[in-house]
């Protein structure tokens, strides 16, 4: 087994960890996109308390105000609430200017006990920014691309996962709408690893598509259900079937 330091970040859900070779890997940036109430936010909790059941630290950047201690109570149901709660350090960034602040001194957060970042939702307070301030958006965008570059190079000095979490704008693709990630360019070209989460028919069950995964690229999927504690694995084949 390899040393703790270099342990991926499981996500609890067996395909899902399966596919991403044993959840989320340190020294990588990984990107989390998908449409509203797809789990985005339920999956990247879910990766800070088994971070946080391995021993070690999470800082949870919450720039969306989507972070709930109730959500995180469930997630831990089988846990020490208050020893996986201690573990995910939290801060709330109130404009892109704090989002910046808490990316550039994340230096001065992250002990030899941390082993992951989140930031959710990293193009919230982006967008707000650039519809405020729309003659600034070179400058915002630019910006935008210094923070990726940072936790880009925080993850792999640091030995961390790094997750981000994004919003989707609608692409419109010779009459096929689909979607796709905030600042597409800028977020997918730091990004080592890629999940894209679609909703399906059934509201409580989503589709996991893995983009990128290291040099490798294309579409592997797994189904998810949305339970109260959690992500869990869904095999539709054999329920349906």
């Amino acid at each position: 087994m390899p040393p703790a330091t270099f342990q991926n970040i499981p996500t609890g859900c067996a395909k899902l960890d399966e596919i991403l070779g044993g959840g989320f890997s340190p020294g990588e940036l990984s990107l989390i996109y998908g449409e509203a109430e797809t789990a985005k936010t339920t999956l990247a909790m879910q990766c800070a308390v088994n971070c946080a059941a391995m021993g070690f630290k999470t800082l949870f950047v919450d720039s969306d105000g989507t972070f709930s201690a109730r959500r995180l109570s469930q997630i831990a149901m089988y846990h020490d609430f208050d020893k996986i709660a201690e573990r995910i350090i939290l801060a709330k960034p109130k404009d892109f200017r704090e989002q910046a602040m808490v990316i550039n001194r994340l230096a001065d957060y992250l002990t030899k006990d941390f082993r992951l970042v989140v930031v959710d939702t990293l193009t919230s307070l982006y967008r707000a920014e650039l519809a405020e301030n729309p003659e600034r958006t070179f400058e915002i965008n630019r910006e935008l691309n210094r923070q990726m570059a940072w936790l880009a190079q925080t993850a792999r000095a640091g030995k961390l996962a790094v997750i981000v979490v994004s919003q989707v704008r609608s692409v419109l693709d010779e009459a096929i709408v689909s979607v796709e990630p905030v600042a597409t360019r800028v977020l997918k070209f730091w990004a080592d690893a890629i999940l894209a989460m679609k909703p399906t028919e059934n509201e409580e069950v989503i589709k996991v598509s893995i983009e990128k995964k290291g040099r490798a690229t294309g579409f592997v999927s797994c189904y998810l259900r949305i339970e109260e504690r959690g992500l869990v694995d869904y095999y539709p084949q054999k329920i349906e079937g």
